[in-house]
């Protein structure tokens, strides 16, 4: 098994209803980390949750506005890259950085 290398994990905890230039949010996350080259990123979608409004999110009968997680594991340099560029397109968030230990397996021949 590799080593395991020092990295940073990125969650950011949006709703599923917040929009940036017409497209949600969470899609226009995914972009700017594949433009930056981020190695990978997860989107999930909650059931329900609140955050600091304490006003709650999950899915009506008329709207869903659900808690998306936004999962990013990273390099400390590349996550300092993209940070910028995410704050510019977050107009309400909450962002939760740890440090943590990753370990990159590929056994196939696709490019990373």
């Amino acid at each position: 098994m590799p080593e395991p290398q020092p990295a940073k994990y990125l969650r950011l905890h949006v709703g599923e209803d917040e929009r940036w230039n017409g497209k949600p949010l969470y899609e226009a996350v995914v972009e700017k980390c594949r433009e930056l080259e981020i190695s990978g990123v997860s989107v999930f979608r909650g059931v329900e949750g609140f955050g600091e409004s304490a006003e709650m999110h999950q899915s009506h009968l008329i709207t869903r506005d659900r808690p998306i997680l936004i999962s990013i594991v990273e390099t400390e340099e590349n996550l300092a890259r993209l940070l910028p560029e995410i704050e510019g397109i977050l107009d309400t968030a909450m962002m939760a950085i740890s440090d943590v230990q990753m370990i990159r397996i590929c056994k196939s021949t696709l490019p990373h």
